[in-house]
Protein backbone atom coordinates (compact mmCIF):
# COMPACT_ATOMS: atom_id res chain seq x y z
CA UNK A 1 0.00 0.00 0.00
CA UNK A 2 0.84 3.38 -0.81
CA UNK A 3 1.52 6.17 2.18
CA UNK A 4 1.41 9.73 1.71
CA UNK A 5 4.58 11.57 3.49
CA UNK A 6 2.58 14.18 5.71
CA UNK A 7 5.77 16.14 6.30
CA UNK A 8 6.53 16.63 2.34
CA UNK A 9 3.09 17.57 2.06
CA UNK A 10 3.46 20.08 4.77
CA UNK A 11 6.70 21.50 3.11
CA UNK A 12 4.67 21.27 -0.35
CA UNK A 13 1.75 23.23 1.35
CA UNK A 14 3.98 25.83 2.93
CA UNK A 15 5.72 26.86 0.14
CA UNK A 16 2.23 26.92 -2.07
CA UNK A 17 1.13 29.62 0.51
CA UNK A 18 4.54 31.58 1.12
CA UNK A 19 5.30 32.00 -2.49
CA UNK A 20 8.72 31.18 -2.84
CA UNK A 21 11.25 28.52 -0.68
CA UNK A 22 13.23 31.01 0.91
CA UNK A 23 9.87 32.59 2.07
CA UNK A 24 9.21 29.17 3.78
CA UNK A 25 12.25 28.37 4.96
CA UNK A 26 11.64 31.04 7.41
CA UNK A 27 8.52 30.23 8.15
CA UNK A 28 9.11 26.52 8.62
CA UNK A 29 13.36 27.72 10.53
CA UNK A 30 14.73 24.64 8.09
CA UNK A 31 17.41 25.18 5.79
CA UNK A 32 16.87 25.40 1.72
CA UNK A 33 17.96 22.07 0.74
CA UNK A 34 16.26 20.46 3.29
CA UNK A 35 12.63 21.96 1.75
CA UNK A 36 13.60 21.57 -1.93
CA UNK A 37 14.73 17.88 -1.12
CA UNK A 38 11.74 17.24 0.46
CA UNK A 39 9.21 18.53 -2.43
CA UNK A 40 11.29 16.63 -5.06
CA UNK A 41 10.35 13.21 -2.91
CA UNK A 42 6.54 14.30 -2.92
CA UNK A 43 6.73 14.58 -7.10
CA UNK A 44 8.44 11.71 -7.48
CA UNK A 45 5.87 10.12 -4.95
CA UNK A 46 2.89 11.57 -6.87
CA UNK A 47 4.83 11.17 -10.19
CA UNK A 48 3.84 14.64 -10.88
CA UNK A 49 5.15 18.42 -11.23
CA UNK A 50 3.88 20.69 -8.28
CA UNK A 51 5.42 23.68 -9.45
CA UNK A 52 6.81 25.48 -12.34
CA UNK A 53 9.17 28.78 -12.10
CA UNK A 54 7.40 32.17 -12.48
CA UNK A 55 9.96 34.77 -12.48
CA UNK A 56 10.82 34.63 -8.85
CA UNK A 57 8.22 32.86 -7.66
CA UNK A 58 6.66 29.53 -7.68
CA UNK A 59 3.33 28.57 -9.74
CA UNK A 60 1.72 25.88 -8.93
CA UNK A 61 0.47 23.30 -11.70
CA UNK A 62 -2.98 22.02 -12.50
CA UNK A 63 -1.92 19.33 -10.44
CA UNK A 64 -0.26 21.07 -7.98
CA UNK A 65 -3.56 23.72 -7.49
CA UNK A 66 -5.20 19.66 -7.33
CA UNK A 67 -2.32 18.88 -4.16
CA UNK A 68 -2.99 21.98 -2.62
CA UNK A 69 -6.66 21.73 -2.20
CA UNK A 70 -6.46 18.66 -0.45
CA UNK A 71 -3.63 19.81 1.42
CA UNK A 72 -5.69 22.95 2.63
CA UNK A 73 -8.74 20.85 3.87
CA UNK A 74 -6.21 18.00 5.15
CA UNK A 75 -4.16 20.59 7.50
CA UNK A 76 -7.43 22.76 7.95
CA UNK A 77 -8.77 19.35 9.80
CA UNK A 78 -5.78 18.85 12.01
CA UNK A 79 -6.34 22.34 13.12
CA UNK A 80 -10.00 21.41 13.85
CA UNK A 81 -8.85 18.27 15.81
CA UNK A 82 -6.65 20.50 17.72
CA UNK A 83 -9.08 23.57 18.69
CA UNK A 84 -11.47 20.56 19.65
CA UNK A 85 -9.39 18.77 22.14
CA UNK A 86 -8.77 21.76 23.38
CA UNK A 87 -12.10 22.69 24.46
CA UNK A 88 -13.17 25.35 22.19
CA UNK A 89 -16.19 24.38 19.28
CA UNK A 90 -14.48 24.50 15.68
CA UNK A 91 -15.90 26.96 13.72
CA UNK A 92 -13.81 26.12 9.87
CA UNK A 93 -16.25 27.70 7.16
CA UNK A 94 -17.90 25.40 4.65
CA UNK A 95 -15.76 26.66 1.51
CA UNK A 96 -17.19 27.45 -2.09
CA UNK A 97 -15.45 28.57 -5.09
CA UNK A 98 -18.28 30.16 -7.53
CA UNK A 99 -17.27 31.05 -11.13
CA UNK A 100 -19.11 33.94 -12.58
CA UNK A 101 -19.70 34.63 -16.19
CA UNK A 102 -18.73 38.09 -17.30
CA UNK A 103 -21.88 39.16 -19.12
CA UNK A 104 -24.66 37.83 -15.98
CA UNK A 105 -25.98 40.60 -13.85
CA UNK A 106 -24.10 41.08 -10.62
CA UNK A 107 -27.85 41.67 -9.33
CA UNK A 108 -28.82 38.07 -10.36
CA UNK A 109 -25.22 36.62 -9.19
CA UNK A 110 -26.32 38.62 -5.58
CA UNK A 111 -29.82 37.03 -5.97
CA UNK A 112 -29.01 33.54 -6.11
CA UNK A 113 -25.91 33.81 -3.50
CA UNK A 114 -27.67 35.85 -0.82
CA UNK A 115 -29.74 33.28 0.28
CA UNK A 116 -26.67 31.41 1.01
CA UNK A 117 -24.90 33.51 2.90
CA UNK A 118 -27.97 33.11 6.10
CA UNK A 119 -27.08 29.38 5.96
CA UNK A 120 -26.37 28.51 9.96
CA UNK A 121 -23.50 26.99 8.97
CA UNK A 122 -20.43 29.24 8.35
CA UNK A 123 -19.36 30.10 4.73
CA UNK A 124 -16.59 31.53 2.67
CA UNK A 125 -17.50 32.14 -0.80
CA UNK A 126 -14.76 33.09 -3.29
CA UNK A 127 -16.52 34.44 -6.77
CA UNK A 128 -14.33 34.34 -9.86
CA UNK A 129 -15.47 36.45 -12.84
CA UNK A 130 -14.65 35.24 -16.77
CA UNK A 131 -15.54 34.07 -19.71
CA UNK A 132 -17.37 30.58 -19.73
CA UNK A 133 -14.89 28.92 -21.42
CA UNK A 134 -11.82 29.43 -18.83
CA UNK A 135 -14.09 29.00 -16.33
CA UNK A 136 -15.21 26.12 -17.47
CA UNK A 137 -11.35 24.58 -17.55
CA UNK A 138 -10.96 25.49 -14.08
CA UNK A 139 -13.61 23.55 -13.05
CA UNK A 140 -12.93 20.54 -14.81
CA UNK A 141 -9.39 20.54 -12.22
CA UNK A 142 -11.64 21.42 -9.68
CA UNK A 143 -10.33 24.92 -8.91
CA UNK A 144 -14.36 25.53 -8.95
CA UNK A 145 -17.15 24.39 -6.73
CA UNK A 146 -19.48 25.79 -9.81
CA UNK A 147 -20.48 28.16 -12.34
CA UNK A 148 -22.99 30.02 -12.74
CA UNK A 149 -23.98 31.53 -16.47
CA UNK A 150 -26.41 32.84 -18.71
CA UNK A 151 -26.26 29.59 -21.16
CA UNK A 152 -25.41 25.95 -20.36
CA UNK A 153 -21.71 25.05 -21.35
CA UNK A 154 -21.31 24.91 -25.52
CA UNK A 155 -21.34 21.91 -26.79
CA UNK A 156 -18.00 21.80 -28.64
CA UNK A 157 -15.60 22.36 -24.97
CA UNK A 158 -14.12 19.26 -23.96
CA UNK A 159 -15.32 19.92 -20.33
CA UNK A 160 -17.41 16.61 -18.77
CA UNK A 161 -19.82 18.80 -17.15
CA UNK A 162 -23.87 19.09 -15.92
CA UNK A 163 -25.95 22.03 -16.53
CA UNK A 164 -28.31 22.75 -13.80
CA UNK A 165 -31.14 24.86 -14.66
CA UNK A 166 -32.03 27.07 -11.56
CA UNK A 167 -34.89 29.03 -13.48
CA UNK A 168 -35.78 31.62 -16.18
CA UNK A 169 -37.96 34.91 -17.05
CA UNK A 170 -38.68 37.13 -19.47
CA UNK A 171 -36.63 40.31 -19.93
CA UNK A 172 -38.28 44.17 -19.36
CA UNK A 173 -37.31 47.05 -20.97
CA UNK A 174 -36.29 49.90 -18.45
CA UNK A 175 -35.17 53.30 -18.71
CA UNK A 176 -35.75 56.67 -17.14
CA UNK A 177 -39.19 58.41 -16.29
CA UNK A 178 -38.57 61.26 -18.49
CA UNK A 179 -37.72 58.62 -21.70
CA UNK A 180 -40.47 55.90 -20.42
CA UNK A 181 -43.34 59.44 -20.41
CA UNK A 182 -41.59 60.01 -24.25
CA UNK A 183 -41.89 56.62 -25.56
CA UNK A 184 -45.53 54.53 -23.54
CA UNK A 185 -47.14 54.86 -26.37
CA UNK A 186 -44.90 53.40 -28.48
CA UNK A 187 -44.53 49.88 -26.96
CA UNK A 188 -44.05 47.11 -28.87
CA UNK A 189 -45.12 48.39 -32.47
CA UNK A 190 -43.47 51.64 -32.48
CA UNK A 191 -40.03 51.59 -31.16
CA UNK A 192 -38.20 52.74 -34.50
CA UNK A 193 -34.92 55.04 -33.65
CA UNK A 194 -35.87 54.10 -30.24
CA UNK A 195 -32.45 54.94 -27.90
CA UNK A 196 -30.73 51.61 -26.36
CA UNK A 197 -28.10 50.71 -24.33
CA UNK A 198 -27.30 47.29 -25.19
CA UNK A 199 -24.82 44.43 -24.46
CA UNK A 200 -22.15 43.16 -26.94
CA UNK A 201 -23.17 41.53 -30.35
CA UNK A 202 -22.10 38.16 -29.35
CA UNK A 203 -24.52 37.63 -26.12
CA UNK A 204 -27.04 35.36 -26.41
CA UNK A 205 -29.23 38.64 -25.00
CA UNK A 206 -28.34 40.88 -27.54
CA UNK A 207 -29.00 38.40 -30.36
CA UNK A 208 -32.63 38.06 -28.80
CA UNK A 209 -33.24 41.66 -29.02
CA UNK A 210 -31.69 42.58 -32.61
CA UNK A 211 -34.43 39.24 -34.02
CA UNK A 212 -37.44 40.92 -31.55
CA UNK A 213 -36.61 44.57 -33.43
CA UNK A 214 -36.42 42.99 -36.62
CA UNK A 215 -39.62 41.17 -35.96
CA UNK A 216 -41.32 44.78 -34.89
CA UNK A 217 -39.85 45.98 -38.18
CA UNK A 218 -38.30 48.95 -36.14
CA UNK A 219 -34.39 49.80 -35.91
CA UNK A 220 -33.24 51.18 -32.83
CA UNK A 221 -30.69 53.43 -31.98
CA UNK A 222 -27.71 52.10 -30.32
CA UNK A 223 -26.50 55.03 -28.26
CA UNK A 224 -24.25 52.51 -26.11
CA UNK A 225 -22.69 48.86 -26.12
CA UNK A 226 -21.57 47.77 -22.54
CA UNK A 227 -20.19 44.17 -21.29
CA UNK A 228 -20.30 45.79 -17.72
CA UNK A 229 -24.52 45.59 -16.72
CA UNK A 230 -23.15 47.74 -14.03
CA UNK A 231 -22.54 50.75 -16.45
CA UNK A 232 -25.57 49.82 -18.46
CA UNK A 233 -27.85 50.29 -15.20
CA UNK A 234 -25.80 53.55 -14.50
CA UNK A 235 -26.20 55.19 -17.99
CA UNK A 236 -29.84 54.31 -18.16
CA UNK A 237 -30.69 56.14 -14.75
CA UNK A 238 -28.89 58.67 -16.58
CA UNK A 239 -31.46 58.64 -19.33
CA UNK A 240 -29.19 57.84 -21.77
CA UNK A 241 -31.25 54.98 -23.34
CA UNK A 242 -33.70 52.43 -22.07
CA UNK A 243 -31.75 49.14 -21.81
CA UNK A 244 -33.26 45.48 -21.03
CA UNK A 245 -32.75 43.28 -17.82
CA UNK A 246 -34.19 40.06 -15.99
CA UNK A 247 -37.67 40.45 -15.57
CA UNK A 248 -36.87 39.19 -11.99
CA UNK A 249 -34.09 41.81 -11.20
CA UNK A 250 -37.60 44.60 -12.12
CA UNK A 251 -38.19 45.53 -8.41
CA UNK A 252 -34.16 46.18 -7.47
CA UNK A 253 -33.59 48.26 -10.66
CA UNK A 254 -36.45 50.22 -10.05
CA UNK A 255 -35.66 50.75 -6.72
CA UNK A 256 -31.99 51.16 -6.79
CA UNK A 257 -31.87 53.07 -10.65
CA UNK A 258 -35.13 54.95 -10.25
CA UNK A 259 -36.43 53.21 -13.42
CA UNK A 260 -39.33 52.50 -15.03
CA UNK A 261 -40.63 49.60 -16.67
CA UNK A 262 -41.55 50.57 -21.00
CA UNK A 263 -42.73 47.24 -21.48
CA UNK A 264 -41.98 43.37 -20.87
CA UNK A 265 -40.83 40.96 -23.94
CA UNK A 266 -41.88 37.98 -22.43
CA UNK A 267 -41.16 35.42 -25.77
CA UNK A 268 -37.47 36.62 -24.72
CA UNK A 269 -35.92 34.15 -22.25
CA UNK A 270 -32.87 34.95 -19.69
CA UNK A 271 -31.78 31.45 -17.83
CA UNK A 272 -29.56 30.64 -15.78
CA UNK A 273 -27.69 28.00 -14.88
CA UNK A 274 -25.36 26.55 -12.37
CA UNK A 275 -22.70 24.02 -14.42
CA UNK A 276 -21.05 21.52 -11.83
CA UNK A 277 -18.81 18.51 -12.02
CA UNK A 278 -21.14 16.18 -10.77
CA UNK A 279 -24.33 14.69 -12.13
CA UNK A 280 -26.22 15.51 -8.89
CA UNK A 281 -25.30 18.23 -6.58
CA UNK A 282 -23.71 17.46 -3.44
CA UNK A 283 -22.17 20.46 -2.37
CA UNK A 284 -24.67 21.85 0.82
CA UNK A 285 -24.51 25.19 -0.23
CA UNK A 286 -25.14 24.48 -3.83
CA UNK A 287 -28.09 22.59 -2.61
CA UNK A 288 -29.34 25.04 -1.08
CA UNK A 289 -29.01 27.53 -3.61
CA UNK A 290 -30.15 25.65 -6.32
CA UNK A 291 -33.57 24.95 -3.95
CA UNK A 292 -33.83 28.56 -2.93
CA UNK A 293 -33.80 29.95 -7.08
CA UNK A 294 -36.56 27.57 -7.96
CA UNK A 295 -38.56 27.22 -5.20
CA UNK A 296 -38.35 31.67 -4.73
CA UNK A 297 -36.51 33.19 -6.52
CA UNK A 298 -37.82 32.29 -10.02
CA UNK A 299 -40.99 30.81 -8.68
CA UNK A 300 -43.59 33.17 -10.08
CA UNK A 301 -41.97 32.68 -13.99
CA UNK A 302 -42.87 29.35 -14.51
CA UNK A 303 -40.56 27.08 -12.74
CA UNK A 304 -41.38 26.57 -9.56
Amino acid sequence: MDWLNYHHLLYFWTVAREGTIAKACAKLGLAQPTISGQIRALERALKEKLFVKEGRRLALTDTGRLVHDYAEQIFGLGNELLTTLRGRPPRRPIRLVVGVGEVLPQLVVYRLLEPIVHLPEPLQITCVEGKTERLAADLAVHELDVVLSDAPLPPGLKVKAYNHLLGECGVSLLGSAGLVQRWRGAFPNGLNRVPLLLPPVETALRRALDGWFDEHKAVPQVRCEFADTALIYVFGQAGVGFFAAPSVLEKELRRQYDVRVLGRIHNIRERFHAITVERRIKHPALVALTQEARSSLFAQQGLA
